[in-house]
């Protein structure tokens, strides 16, 4: 799966935008889909403001699609990742 090295926020000169972007593009090459496949997002975030979801997501080219920003603490990866998991099992994607 497309992932990017964690990295502490103001730590190095790039930001989540951007991270999120070569994530992004990277599950998208893993998945062999394209992005006018996907049909919703989960975006997991523990800095930032509650739209980082849609911030982020713009950096692929994504607009139009709902986007559901997950923040849970310690658990947001794996909240956001069993989200995404029920939208396809439940064939909302």
């Amino acid at each position: 799966v497309g992932m990017t090295k964690f990295e502490k926020p103001g730590k190095v000169d790039w930001d989540y935008p951007q991270m999120a972007k070569q994530a992004g593009e990277r599950a998208l090459e893993d998945a062999c889909i394209s992005y006018d496949e996907v049909d919703q997002i989960a975006v997991g975030y523990c800095y930032g403001d509650s739209t980082c979801g849609q911030r982020a997501v713009y950096e692929l080219g994504m607009t139009g699609k709902p986007i559901y920003n997950v923040n849970n603490n310690c658990a947001t990866g794996s909240t956001a990742l069993f989200m995404a998991k029920q939208f396809i099992e439940g064939g909302l994607c």
